[in-house]
């Protein structure tokens, strides 16, 4: 049985899936953090960890943001 605190922990995950989970590539992850449009949450040795919801919302924002040409 989970406890109540696990429940209300956010799950951190490495770039790599944040990505699969968006449906975007690693690197579009890794241009989202460069640009400041997603913040890592943690980190996992070298790895940067995200929050699945912040994966999420910098998707949705990069969809409505106009691509310059």
């Amino acid at each position: 049985m989970l406890s109540s605190t696990a429940l209300s922990l956010p799950a951190l995950i490495p770039g790599p899936l944040a990505a699969e989970e968006a449906g975007v590539a690693p690197a579009t992850i890794r241009k989202w953090v460069q640009l400041g449009h997603l913040r890592a949450a943690g980190k996992a040795g070298r790895a940067q960890l995200f929050r699945l919801e912040d994966v999420f919302a910098a998707e949705r924002a990069a969809r409505r943001r106009p691509r310059l040409a």
